[in-house]
């Protein structure tokens, strides 16, 4: 088995304190900047920010709707959160660094999986790439626009 990883990042011109604290709202912050049609639902298990918090949510990938559970840590926190899943093994990674002092921040979000060794895991990392990376590109617009209008709102 061998590991693949899908990454994203972008500029996000909102202070990289905000962009983080609304990454880890798992109430309020994260569910806005999931991008449908992709992400159906979300729901908080256990918890709600950061480090210690359980979260279910459904996914339409590829015309099926799937299931995911995950735990949600912070090696760094105001800076590293993780998202293990239950399950698949999955590892989503949400790593804020601060630019411009603090004023903005470059966000990544990356995932990593477990694939098949061969011919067939280079087709599922192909294929992994072409699912998950749009949605990142998306979940980032969303993010940028989500920290834009939160600072009106204060």
């Amino acid at each position: 088995m061998a590991q693949h990883e899908i990454s994203s990042s972008a500029l996000i011109q909102s202070p990289a304190e905000l962009v983080y604290a609304i990454i880890a709202d798992y109430h309020n912050g994260h569910p806005l900047i999931l991008p449908k049609p992709y992400f159906v639902s979300m729901q908080v298990e256990q918890g709600g920010i950061g480090s210690g918090t359980v979260v279910c949510w459904k996914m339409k990938l590829m015309g099926t709707l799937r299931e995911f559970r995950a735990v949600i840590t912070e090696p760094e926190p105001g800076r590293v959160l993780v998202e293990t899943n239950d399950g698949g093994g999955a590892v989503t990674k949400f790593v804020v660094e601060p630019r411009n002092g603090g004023q903005a921040a470059v966000v990544t979000i990356s995932t990593s999986v477990v694939i098949r060794d061969g011919i067939l895991g280079k087709l599922e990392g192909w294929m992994t790439t072409h699912l998950l990376h749009p949605i990142y590109v998306k979940e980032l617009e969303q993010l940028n626009m989500v920290a834009a209008n939160w600072k009106i709102k204060k």
